[in-house]
């Protein structure tokens, strides 16, 4: 009797260590590519080690670059890129191939701060990736951010919340992609206007979450920036 409950007991621990596991599935990272570079922002220290940080706290992992030529070697190890670069020549012709190969296939793209401005001739960008984009800004300062939707991206923020922090003016393209506008903020000092802040870029294929949000630590060490970019990736990623 022993003899048989030892071999059916061996049998049953073979079975369950041949049995497919789908606690890694559950718990894999969600890789972030970073790309970032360019004027008038400390890259480095913000939107490169700062957001690493927080995102590694959203059970992320991150690589960074601030060259065009490697972010289009990156691509494909990443499930989400994370865009706030300005950087002259960035768009060279190999990475605006990567970049539309990259959201036809159904991946995640988070584009954060400079990224959502006119920083090139590349009009396709803006027109496709942004749904249109800034060419001009408030002075740095203090205004509102108004919660306009509940959507994934949005989760656990306050409906409204205060910053520091150049006020975009953002402006539809025409004929762009449609989009959704999830915060807006509050009045211009400038121009009196509301203004997309967060809002989602409607892709055939890809998840596309635009923040206008991000100049400098004032923003990037705020928990409501923090929460907004972890809910950006996570729901890029397809993971909510």
């Amino acid at each position: 009797m022993k003899a048989i409950l030892f071999f059916l007991f061996a049998m049953a621990s073979a079975a369950l260590a041949q049995a497919p596991s789908t606690e890694g599935a559950a718990t894999a990272k969600t890789k972030v590519l970073i790309v970032g570079g360019g004027s008038s922002h400390d890259f480095e220290k913000w939107f490169h080690q700062a957001d690493q940080r927080t995102l590694e706290k959203g059970a992320a992992t991150v690589k960074y670059t601030e060259e065009s030529s490697q972010a289009v070697v990156l691509l494909p190890w990443a499930d989400v890129l994370m865009m706030s670069t300005n950087k002259p020549g960035f768009d060279t012709p190999e990475f605006r191939e990567a970049l539309k190969k990259f959201a036809d296939d159904g991946h995640g793209i988070v584009l954060l701060h400079p990224a959502v401005w006119y920083n090139w001739l590349w009009l396709e960008y803006n027109r496709d990736f942004v749904g249109g984009g800034a060419r001009g800004h408030d002075p740095l300062g203090k205004f509102a951010v108004k919660v306009l939707i509940e959507h994934p991206v949005t989760k656990s923020l306050p409906k409204k919340f205060s910053v520091k922090d150049e006020l975009y003016h953002i402006v539809l393209a025409p004929n762009g992609a449609a989009i959704e506008v999830l915060a807006e903020t509050s009045n211009s000092i400038m121009h009196g206007n509301r203004y997309p802040c967060v809002w989602l870029v409607k892709h055939p294929k890809a998840r596309i979450v635009c923040i206008a949000l991000g100049h400098d630590g004032d923003v990037h060490e705020l928990a409501e920036f923090q929460t907004l970019l972890q809910n950006a990736v996570t729901w890029a990623a397809g993971k909510q």
